[in-house]
């Protein structure tokens, strides 16, 4: 398959004073497999909104979305629980670790919640390796940096080889060189365990290196570069 994602007149519409906001109007987008996808925008334009539409945290007021051949809007709210913990990982801004629990402790928990069928402590001593922390897997998230949390972060979202991984400005609070470290994982991520990541970001600083590139403005796409087009 060419495409992990698609989606097709993607309308995204909140009640406001007796009128409609539309905060997406006619996307139309795919999302190439085991690439690195990069969603641009100021805030407001409408990013964190079809981020949350392509992985199934939300619906479209109108519009269809497909993740891989299964089509994500015709599903009931029970259904898209499912999908969302078997075939879609999250990395967010606020890395959200669980503070009482170590790093490996962390990633191993998420096995847990996700139903793993495999062994939880050997996958989740290789996801934290593969992001470069085997050293500091008993280590609290109080004890780590904002770098290594956020890392922490992604192996936690991977753990249970998900499909696609969306990140939602997960560089934001990093300073410039941890960020294009986060970005190496998630392009090592693809070429390693062939998961699509798409990305939320306004750095302007990392636009080039996606493999596929859509920016939005006033909840339209007014770009699109690499793949992509």
């Amino acid at each position: 398959m060419e495409y992990m994602i698609k989606a097709i007149d993607v309308h995204r519409g909140f009640p406001v004073g007796g009128d409609t906001f539309w905060a997406l109007k006619d996307i139309n987008l795919t999302i190439p497999t085991g690439k690195l996808t990069i969603l641009k925008g100021r805030s407001g334009s409408g990013k964190t909104t079809l981020l949350n539409i392509l992985s199934a945290l939300d619906v479209p007021t109108k519009g269809k979305v497909y993740i891989g051949e299964t089509e994500v809007t015709a599903l009931s709210d029970s259904g898209r629980d499912k999908l969302r913990r078997k075939q879609v990982g999250y990395v967010y801004q606020s890395v959200a670790l669980i503070p009482m629990m170590t790093a490996y402790e962390n990633v191993e928990f998420a096995l847990r919640l996700a139903r793993y069928e495999g062994d939880w402590k050997k996958r989740a001593e290789e996801c934290l390796h593969m992001v470069g922390l085997a050293n500091r897997m008993t280590h609290m998230p109080q004890e780590m940096s904002g770098g290594e949390q956020q890392r922490v972060a992604i192996a936690r979202a991977v753990a249970a080889q998900p499909k696609v991984l969306f990140a939602d400005e997960p560089t934001a609070e990093l300073d410039t060189n941890t960020g294009l470290q986060v970005v190496k994982i998630f392009k090592d991520l693809c070429a390693e365990e062939g998961v699509s990541v798409i990305m939320t970001t306004h750095d302007t600083g990392l636009m080039d290196i996606g493999d596929a590139l859509y920016e939005l403005e006033d909840g339209q796409i007014i770009n699109r570069g690499g793949l992509a087009t």
